[in-house]
């Protein structure tokens, strides 16, 4: 059975329990720390996944490093150290968000600025996008690109909305060369 499929089947099952719990929001923000922490530190991944370190090794660790979360985040990672899976996590985390953002009407984005924008500006991108993309709002991640000029560029899953100067200057050379052929 594929990464994929699985990691959709443990994401589905801890968010039937976040939910039948009311913990959504808790869990959710859990397994980010996790994901985080599993994106940064590939060799905590591979002592994990080395055949030759002990299960209760790894699940000593898992439950040492993680002992401030939840038990069904922990007891979810065990899970996965048992079943030789723990290499899913970062796909189980993110269709695990998938289904809290279906659920609350929520969308992930990311806008690129020159500048850092304060809270003010955030939310008043988020809801003239979210409206657009029919959702109710966006989680914006800001990140500054001084490659822009000057402008905004959004991207909403695999959509971009590009409104930065550069961008406006590339589709006018691509027009203007266009026109000369």
């Amino acid at each position: 059975m594929s990464n994929e499929i699985v990691a959709k089947r443990y994401a589905a099952a801890l968010f039937q329990l976040a939910k039948e719990q009311n913990k959504l929001d808790l869990i959710e923000s859990e397994l980010l720390v996790v994901k985080e922490v599993f994106a940064a530190n590939k060799e905590v991944l591979d002592v994990l996944n080395h055949p030759k370190v002990a299960k209760d090794k790894k699940k000593e660790m898992i439950k040492k490093s993680f002992a401030s979360l939840s038990q069904q985040v922990v007891n979810t990672l065990l899970l996965l150290v048992d079943r030789n899976r723990i290499d899913i996590v970062e796909e189980m985390v993110t269709y695990f968000v998938q289904s809290a953002n279906e659920l609350h009407g929520t969308a992930d984005a990311t806008v690129y600025t020159v500048r850092p924008l304060n809270e003010e500006e955030l939310s008043s991108i988020s809801a003239s996008f979210a409206k657009k993309v029919g959702k109710k709002s966006l989680r914006l991640k800001n990140i500054v690109d001084k490659t822009l000029i000057g402008g905004v560029k959004l991207r909403i899953g695999n959509r971009i909305y590009d409104g930065s100067v550069s961008g406006k200057l590339e589709r006018i050379e691509r027009q203007l060369v266009a026109n000369r052929l």
